[in-house]
């Protein structure tokens, strides 16, 4: 017997080259942000930078890029709005936890800057707290319908965009330079529901 196997969901990111949209006078306003502790690396103490006026146009270009994952990729009519938005950085030998995005539908990172070399793999994480069972594939046989984890190694100047629900972590930046992006959630903006079931909610 052939057995024919095909996926009935599947979990979206998706990858926008922003390179050529953000100035070097952006990269130095990011890159001059005061910075706090976050566990384990180092967040901007402003959580709400893409609000600032010296990112406007470059706001402006992800928010178009939220537009088109709501459109082609949620099929919806409603948009995504920004939310908070915030920069992280990560030394040398510094990783991030693994963590999801409450309140958020679509949560980004934009890696504004050069990244090091080698560079630090973003692992996206399918479980959560219940688990049925655990039972690992053979790593020769690992595919999309069954493995956990999968890694994706970000690129300079490359936007990811993601559903915020999924839990994601960083690996420990093995190079001798740090490692920044810019990091933001959007919720839905729009009507929602149905007025005649009475599930309508205006955002």
């Amino acid at each position: 017997m052939q057995m024919k196997v095909e996926p009935l969901f599947a979990t979206p990111l998706a990858r926008v080259d922003l390179s050529s949209y953000i100035t070097e006078a952006q990269v130095a306003f990011v890159d001059g942000l005061e910075m706090v502790t976050n566990q384990q690396n180092k967040i901007s103490e402003n959580l709400y930078v893409l609000d600032r006026p010296e990112l406007s146009g470059f706001r402006d270009i992800i928010s178009k890029c939220l537009n088109d994952y709501a459109e082609q990729v949620m099929g919806c009519d409603q948009q995504l709005e920004i939310t908070q938005s915030w920069s992280l950085r990560n030394a040398p030998g510094v990783g991030m936890h693994s963590h999801s995005h409450s309140n958020s539908i679509v949560s980004g990172s934009f890696y504004y800057t050069e990244l090091p070399t080698p560079p630090s793999k973003m692992f996206f994480d399918r479980n959560t707290f219940y688990q049925r069972l655990e039972i690992p594939p053979r790593p020769e046989r690992a595919s999309i319908f069954n493995t956990k984890v999968n890694a994706v190694i970000p690129q300079t100047g490359e936007l990811l965009l993601f559903p915020s629900e999924l839990n994601h972590m960083v690996e420990q930046n093995p190079s001798s330079q740090p490692r920044s992006v810019i990091a933001f959630n959007s919720f839905l903006r729009g009507k929602i529901g149905s007025f005649r079931d009475v599930s309508e909610l205006s955002l």
